[in-house]
């Protein structure tokens, strides 16, 4: 079904203790999502626990599940009872040794439309998580579903244009990031003021570049660390953006349920008006593919 305006929600939450705690929550919220008329609902990365990756250790690897596996068809069940596009975020265990950071996209029927491994996986004080994923394998490419063909993207992913770029020239409708971001609570309000500020600007620049809306459901609430540092305050900011960097719908950093409509006939609009696609340079961009031009 094409939607001229697509109702969407995001779902912002806090660790609830326990898988079966947060995927509880998850179903209250889609219930409340697909009352108020959604029809694609975005969770947050990593939704069905703790965020793990503050340390290094190899007894978090029994958090992950394969896919299809427990929590998929539990989802999947959620999807179709509310007819809704859900798009999920899971720790993936392909084989043993072998693990990802994997987004996977329920149709409105409940049918898995398909998965996204995150690709671009960081390594900074608090964010460990080359020590449990291994690098996507399945590409930049869009899942196609019932409400549009979706670039659908992870956390870090985020703060690469070549990214975002690629989802849409394989022709994305919207740029959708599950995440997990926060800032030490020990930082200066002004690092911590541009550390927010940076990441949303991220994304406008991701939504003007490319004319297409992007959403982006984050986490909140204070996370301690294992290791016995500050922890992370999860600064929430769930953000809906249209294809002008347009600010459609924002979150504060509380638990919430992010409501927004989207047009999805803008982009037609905008890219006609600013045709960045049409005036690409791409017999000058070869080194694109470089490390770095030394």
């Amino acid at each position: 079904m094409e939607y001229k305006t697509l109702p969407v929600a995001l779902v912002q939450e806090r660790h609830h203790g326990s898988a079966e705690a947060n995927l509880a929550v998850i179903e209250t919220r889609v219930a409340e999502a697909a009352k108020a008329g959604a029809k694609l609902v975005l969770l947050q990365e990593l939704h069905n626990g703790a965020y793990f990756c503050q340390h290094e250790s190899v007894g978090e690897f029994d958090q992950a599940e394969p896919i299809p596996g427990p929590s998929t068809e539990r989802l999947s069940q959620l999807a179709k009872q509310h007819g809704v596009v859900l798009v999920s975020s899971l720790f993936e265990k392909r084989a043993t040794g072998l693990y990802h950071n994997t987004a996977v996209v329920f149709d409105a029927d409940g049918s898995t439309a398909g998965k996204y491994r995150k690709m671009h996986i960081p390594d900074d004080p608090g964010f460990y998580e080359k020590f449990y994923f291994t690098p996507g394998d399945l590409g930049f490419t869009p899942i196609d579903t019932s409400v549009g063909r979706l670039g659908v993207l992870v956390c870090w992913d985020q703060w690469y244009p070549e990214a975002a770029r690629l989802m849409a020239l394989a022709g994305a409708d919207l740029l959708l990031y599950p995440t997990a971001i926060g800032w030490d609570p020990d930082d200066a309000q002004d690092e911590k003021n541009r550390q927010r500020d940076a990441w949303v600007l991220s994304h406008r620049g991701h939504a003007v570049a490319n004319g297409l809306p992007v959403l982006s459901c984050n986490r909140v609430g204070h996370e301690a660390s294992p290791l016995g540092a500050s922890g992370i305050d999860f600064w929430g900011n769930s953000i809906v953006l249209g294809p002008q960097g347009e600010i459609i719908a924002e979150a504060n950093t509380k638990e919430t349920l992010l409501l927004a409509d989207v047009d999805m006939q803008r982009s037609e609009h905008v890219r006609r008006i600013w045709p960045f696609l049409r005036d690409r340079r791409i017999d000058a961009y070869a080194d694109i593919t470089k490390r770095y031009r030394d």
